[in-house]
Protein backbone atom coordinates (compact mmCIF):
# COMPACT_ATOMS: atom_id res chain seq x y z
CA UNK A 1 0.00 0.00 0.00
CA UNK A 2 1.18 3.49 -1.12
CA UNK A 3 1.95 6.07 1.60
CA UNK A 4 -0.91 8.02 0.93
CA UNK A 5 -3.47 5.56 0.94
CA UNK A 6 -2.42 4.42 4.45
CA UNK A 7 -2.51 8.15 5.71
CA UNK A 8 -6.09 8.11 3.76
CA UNK A 9 -7.21 5.55 5.42
CA UNK A 10 -6.45 7.14 9.02
CA UNK A 11 -7.38 10.65 8.02
CA UNK A 12 -10.77 9.60 9.76
CA UNK A 13 -9.63 8.49 12.93
CA UNK A 14 -7.10 11.71 12.59
CA UNK A 15 -9.65 14.00 12.68
CA UNK A 16 -11.87 12.87 15.02
CA UNK A 17 -8.69 12.87 17.39
CA UNK A 18 -7.60 16.15 16.82
CA UNK A 19 -11.23 17.50 16.56
CA UNK A 20 -11.79 16.55 20.11
CA UNK A 21 -7.98 18.38 20.95
CA UNK A 22 -8.74 21.42 19.22
CA UNK A 23 -12.32 21.74 19.33
CA UNK A 24 -13.22 23.04 15.81
CA UNK A 25 -13.37 21.06 12.36
CA UNK A 26 -11.65 23.63 10.55
CA UNK A 27 -8.76 23.57 12.73
CA UNK A 28 -8.79 20.20 13.37
CA UNK A 29 -8.44 19.77 8.86
CA UNK A 30 -5.62 22.52 9.13
CA UNK A 31 -3.37 19.86 11.48
CA UNK A 32 -4.74 16.83 9.65
CA UNK A 33 -3.20 17.98 6.66
CA UNK A 34 0.11 19.56 7.95
CA UNK A 35 0.44 16.26 9.43
CA UNK A 36 0.15 14.72 5.94
CA UNK A 37 3.34 17.56 4.87
CA UNK A 38 5.11 16.46 7.37
CA UNK A 39 4.94 12.53 6.87
CA UNK A 40 5.62 13.36 3.38
CA UNK A 41 8.71 15.10 3.67
CA UNK A 42 9.85 12.85 6.61
CA UNK A 43 12.31 10.01 6.60
CA UNK A 44 10.67 7.27 7.44
CA UNK A 45 13.14 4.21 7.63
CA UNK A 46 13.14 3.65 11.54
CA UNK A 47 9.21 4.46 11.57
CA UNK A 48 7.58 0.73 12.42
CA UNK A 49 4.16 1.76 13.12
CA UNK A 50 2.59 4.19 10.61
CA UNK A 51 -0.90 4.67 12.20
CA UNK A 52 0.92 5.53 15.39
CA UNK A 53 3.17 7.86 13.94
CA UNK A 54 0.52 9.83 12.05
CA UNK A 55 -0.93 9.93 15.71
CA UNK A 56 1.93 11.04 17.31
CA UNK A 57 2.32 14.04 14.56
CA UNK A 58 -1.34 15.55 14.49
CA UNK A 59 -1.43 15.62 18.39
CA UNK A 60 1.76 17.14 18.91
CA UNK A 61 0.41 19.86 15.75
CA UNK A 62 -2.90 20.29 17.96
CA UNK A 63 -0.59 20.52 21.22
CA UNK A 64 1.23 23.54 19.14
CA UNK A 65 -1.87 25.04 18.26
CA UNK A 66 -3.72 25.14 21.58
CA UNK A 67 -0.41 26.74 23.18
CA UNK A 68 -0.32 29.36 20.74
CA UNK A 69 -3.61 29.82 21.88
CA UNK A 70 -2.33 29.98 25.23
CA UNK A 71 0.26 33.01 24.10
CA UNK A 72 -2.39 34.66 22.63
CA UNK A 73 -4.41 34.69 25.61
CA UNK A 74 -7.30 33.45 23.98
CA UNK A 75 -9.66 32.25 26.32
CA UNK A 76 -11.96 29.50 24.65
CA UNK A 77 -14.47 30.29 22.03
CA UNK A 78 -17.96 30.87 22.58
CA UNK A 79 -20.15 30.87 19.89
CA UNK A 80 -20.92 34.31 19.31
CA UNK A 81 -16.82 34.36 18.37
CA UNK A 82 -17.14 32.30 15.83
CA UNK A 83 -18.13 32.95 11.88
CA UNK A 84 -21.97 31.28 11.04
CA UNK A 85 -19.94 29.10 8.40
CA UNK A 86 -17.23 27.85 10.35
CA UNK A 87 -19.85 26.93 13.58
CA UNK A 88 -22.35 25.27 10.85
CA UNK A 89 -19.57 23.09 10.33
CA UNK A 90 -18.79 22.58 13.63
CA UNK A 91 -22.26 21.50 14.51
CA UNK A 92 -22.64 19.31 11.42
CA UNK A 93 -19.23 17.57 12.21
CA UNK A 94 -19.97 17.54 15.72
CA UNK A 95 -23.53 15.76 15.17
CA UNK A 96 -22.00 13.26 12.34
CA UNK A 97 -19.31 11.95 14.70
CA UNK A 98 -21.53 12.13 17.98
CA UNK A 99 -19.43 14.10 20.07
CA UNK A 100 -20.61 14.67 23.32
CA UNK A 101 -21.71 18.69 23.39
CA UNK A 102 -20.95 19.22 26.96
CA UNK A 103 -17.46 17.46 26.55
CA UNK A 104 -16.03 19.79 24.17
CA UNK A 105 -17.28 22.76 25.85
CA UNK A 106 -15.24 21.56 29.18
CA UNK A 107 -12.12 20.24 27.08
CA UNK A 108 -11.90 23.79 26.01
CA UNK A 109 -10.95 25.12 29.54
CA UNK A 110 -8.14 22.27 29.89
CA UNK A 111 -4.36 23.16 29.61
CA UNK A 112 -3.53 21.42 26.18
CA UNK A 113 -1.25 19.07 28.16
CA UNK A 114 -4.28 17.97 30.16
CA UNK A 115 -6.17 17.67 26.70
CA UNK A 116 -4.07 15.69 24.96
CA UNK A 117 -3.84 13.10 27.40
CA UNK A 118 -7.63 13.08 28.41
CA UNK A 119 -8.23 12.74 24.37
CA UNK A 120 -5.76 10.10 24.03
CA UNK A 121 -5.91 7.81 26.93
CA UNK A 122 -9.81 8.37 27.98
CA UNK A 123 -11.17 8.21 24.46
CA UNK A 124 -8.89 6.88 22.10
CA UNK A 125 -7.40 3.97 24.86
CA UNK A 126 -4.28 4.77 24.12
CA UNK A 127 -1.43 3.60 26.63
CA UNK A 128 0.10 5.96 29.71
CA UNK A 129 3.34 5.09 28.77
CA UNK A 130 2.75 5.87 25.01
CA UNK A 131 0.35 9.34 25.85
CA UNK A 132 3.67 9.98 27.51
CA UNK A 133 6.05 9.63 24.39
CA UNK A 134 3.61 11.92 22.53
CA UNK A 135 3.20 14.11 25.20
CA UNK A 136 7.27 14.37 25.77
CA UNK A 137 7.02 13.66 29.38
CA UNK A 138 6.92 10.47 31.92
CA UNK A 139 4.17 8.15 32.31
CA UNK A 140 3.71 9.24 35.73
CA UNK A 141 3.18 12.73 34.65
CA UNK A 142 1.27 11.62 31.60
CA UNK A 143 -1.10 9.97 34.05
CA UNK A 144 -1.38 13.15 36.40
CA UNK A 145 -2.61 15.55 33.48
CA UNK A 146 -5.45 13.01 32.64
CA UNK A 147 -6.27 12.55 36.50
CA UNK A 148 -6.69 16.73 36.36
CA UNK A 149 -8.36 16.78 33.09
CA UNK A 150 -11.14 14.21 35.03
CA UNK A 151 -11.35 15.97 38.27
CA UNK A 152 -12.04 19.26 36.00
CA UNK A 153 -15.20 17.40 33.89
CA UNK A 154 -16.48 15.96 36.67
CA UNK A 155 -15.99 18.92 39.44
CA UNK A 156 -17.72 22.48 38.58
CA UNK A 157 -15.32 23.83 41.53
CA UNK A 158 -11.52 23.52 40.86
CA UNK A 159 -10.60 23.35 44.36
CA UNK A 160 -13.36 20.36 45.36
CA UNK A 161 -11.95 16.85 45.82
CA UNK A 162 -13.47 14.24 43.30
CA UNK A 163 -14.80 12.21 45.75
CA UNK A 164 -17.07 15.37 47.31
CA UNK A 165 -18.06 16.12 43.57
CA UNK A 166 -19.31 12.95 43.10
CA UNK A 167 -21.22 12.76 46.42
CA UNK A 168 -23.81 15.68 44.51
CA UNK A 169 -25.06 12.80 42.40
CA UNK A 170 -28.06 12.31 44.58
CA UNK A 171 -31.57 10.68 44.18
CA UNK A 172 -33.12 14.09 43.94
CA UNK A 173 -30.02 15.14 41.55
CA UNK A 174 -30.95 12.09 39.04
CA UNK A 175 -34.82 13.06 39.19
CA UNK A 176 -33.65 16.56 38.61
CA UNK A 177 -31.81 15.65 35.88
CA UNK A 178 -34.37 13.32 34.60
CA UNK A 179 -37.25 16.44 34.09
CA UNK A 180 -34.23 18.97 32.67
CA UNK A 181 -33.83 15.74 29.68
CA UNK A 182 -37.43 15.86 29.37
CA UNK A 183 -37.99 19.36 28.99
CA UNK A 184 -35.18 19.18 26.28
CA UNK A 185 -36.65 16.62 24.18
CA UNK A 186 -40.41 17.89 24.29
CA UNK A 187 -38.95 21.56 23.27
CA UNK A 188 -36.58 19.99 20.84
CA UNK A 189 -39.88 17.83 19.45
CA UNK A 190 -42.22 20.67 19.66
CA UNK A 191 -44.87 19.20 22.18
CA UNK A 192 -46.13 21.87 23.18
CA UNK A 193 -48.79 20.08 25.77
CA UNK A 194 -45.58 18.12 27.08
CA UNK A 195 -43.65 20.97 27.96
CA UNK A 196 -46.64 22.59 30.12
CA UNK A 197 -47.14 19.62 32.11
CA UNK A 198 -43.42 19.56 32.84
CA UNK A 199 -43.69 23.00 34.30
CA UNK A 200 -45.84 24.52 36.92
CA UNK A 201 -48.17 27.03 36.21
CA UNK A 202 -47.00 30.06 37.43
CA UNK A 203 -43.76 29.28 35.89
CA UNK A 204 -40.83 32.40 35.76
CA UNK A 205 -38.24 32.14 32.28
CA UNK A 206 -35.69 35.41 32.53
CA UNK A 207 -32.80 36.25 30.57
CA UNK A 208 -29.85 38.05 29.88
CA UNK A 209 -31.27 41.03 27.52
CA UNK A 210 -28.15 40.35 25.31
CA UNK A 211 -29.03 36.59 24.58
CA UNK A 212 -32.41 37.47 23.37
CA UNK A 213 -33.16 38.46 19.80
CA UNK A 214 -34.47 42.59 19.50
CA UNK A 215 -37.61 42.93 20.67
CA UNK A 216 -37.73 40.16 22.80
CA UNK A 217 -39.32 40.06 26.62
CA UNK A 218 -36.83 39.26 29.38
CA UNK A 219 -39.19 38.04 31.38
CA UNK A 220 -42.05 35.29 30.33
CA UNK A 221 -44.64 33.95 33.07
CA UNK A 222 -46.39 30.71 33.20
CA UNK A 223 -45.89 27.74 31.67
CA UNK A 224 -48.10 28.07 28.58
CA UNK A 225 -46.55 31.36 27.41
CA UNK A 226 -42.81 29.91 28.26
CA UNK A 227 -43.63 26.55 26.16
CA UNK A 228 -44.88 28.02 23.05
CA UNK A 229 -42.26 30.50 23.32
CA UNK A 230 -39.97 27.15 22.55
CA UNK A 231 -41.16 27.45 19.43
CA UNK A 232 -39.23 30.77 18.44
CA UNK A 233 -35.84 28.66 20.04
CA UNK A 234 -35.56 25.81 17.97
CA UNK A 235 -32.26 25.99 16.83
CA UNK A 236 -30.90 27.04 20.31
CA UNK A 237 -32.36 24.25 22.42
CA UNK A 238 -31.09 21.81 19.97
CA UNK A 239 -28.02 22.48 20.79
CA UNK A 240 -28.31 22.63 24.60
CA UNK A 241 -27.64 19.42 26.92
CA UNK A 242 -27.37 18.68 30.70
CA UNK A 243 -24.87 19.47 32.85
CA UNK A 244 -23.96 20.02 36.29
CA UNK A 245 -23.41 24.30 37.06
CA UNK A 246 -21.86 24.52 40.31
CA UNK A 247 -23.32 21.51 41.22
CA UNK A 248 -26.83 21.77 40.77
CA UNK A 249 -28.87 20.48 37.52
CA UNK A 250 -28.77 22.84 34.47
CA UNK A 251 -27.87 22.68 30.94
CA UNK A 252 -25.53 24.40 28.79
CA UNK A 253 -26.18 25.99 24.76
CA UNK A 254 -23.53 25.04 22.81
CA UNK A 255 -23.79 24.82 19.39
CA UNK A 256 -21.11 23.23 17.54
CA UNK A 257 -19.87 22.66 21.02
CA UNK A 258 -18.82 26.34 21.72
CA UNK A 259 -20.54 27.63 24.78
CA UNK A 260 -23.47 30.40 24.34
CA UNK A 261 -25.27 30.42 27.42
CA UNK A 262 -26.01 28.40 30.43
CA UNK A 263 -29.78 27.22 31.20
CA UNK A 264 -30.72 27.61 35.14
CA UNK A 265 -33.99 25.76 36.08
CA UNK A 266 -35.33 25.24 39.31
CA UNK A 267 -37.39 21.93 40.23
CA UNK A 268 -39.95 21.64 43.23
CA UNK A 269 -42.23 19.09 43.63
CA UNK A 270 -41.05 17.04 40.30
CA UNK A 271 -42.27 19.95 38.36
CA UNK A 272 -40.17 23.32 36.26
CA UNK A 273 -40.59 26.42 38.64
CA UNK A 274 -38.08 28.83 37.00
CA UNK A 275 -35.79 28.93 33.98
CA UNK A 276 -33.18 31.43 33.78
CA UNK A 277 -30.80 32.01 31.08
CA UNK A 278 -27.32 33.79 31.24
CA UNK A 279 -23.72 34.06 29.56
CA UNK A 280 -21.66 31.23 29.59
CA UNK A 281 -19.17 31.74 32.60
CA UNK A 282 -16.49 28.69 32.86
CA UNK A 283 -15.44 26.86 35.70
CA UNK A 284 -18.80 26.24 36.82
CA UNK A 285 -20.15 23.87 35.05
CA UNK A 286 -19.13 19.96 35.45
CA UNK A 287 -20.24 16.83 33.45
CA UNK A 288 -23.66 14.85 34.71
CA UNK A 289 -21.95 11.51 34.26
CA UNK A 290 -18.91 10.00 33.03
CA UNK A 291 -18.48 10.32 29.10
CA UNK A 292 -19.02 7.04 27.74
CA UNK A 293 -20.46 6.90 24.20
CA UNK A 294 -17.98 9.80 23.15
CA UNK A 295 -15.18 6.71 22.69
CA UNK A 296 -14.50 6.57 19.26
CA UNK A 297 -12.41 3.21 19.61
CA UNK A 298 -8.75 2.59 20.82
CA UNK A 299 -5.66 4.43 18.65
CA UNK A 300 -2.95 2.28 17.30
CA UNK A 301 0.21 2.81 19.68
CA UNK A 302 1.74 6.13 18.98
CA UNK A 303 4.99 4.12 19.63
CA UNK A 304 7.64 5.29 16.19
CA UNK A 305 10.98 4.22 16.28
CA UNK A 306 12.63 1.15 16.23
Amino acid sequence: MELVEYFEAARPRLMSLAHRIVGSHQDAEDAVQTAWTRVQAADLADVTNLDGWFTTVTTRLCIDLLRARERRGELPLLSDDIRSEQLSADEAFLRREEVSRALLVLLGELSPGQRAAYVLHDLFAVPFDQVAAVLDTNAVSAKKLASRARARLRNARPGESAPRAQQTQTVETAETVEIIEAFLAAARGGDITRLVTLMAPDAVRTADIRLLPAGSRTEVRGAAAIAEETRTFTERIAAAVPVLIAGRPGAVIAPGGHAYALVHFQVDAGRVTGIDIAPYTSGTVSLVSPVVADRPGAAPSPRTVK
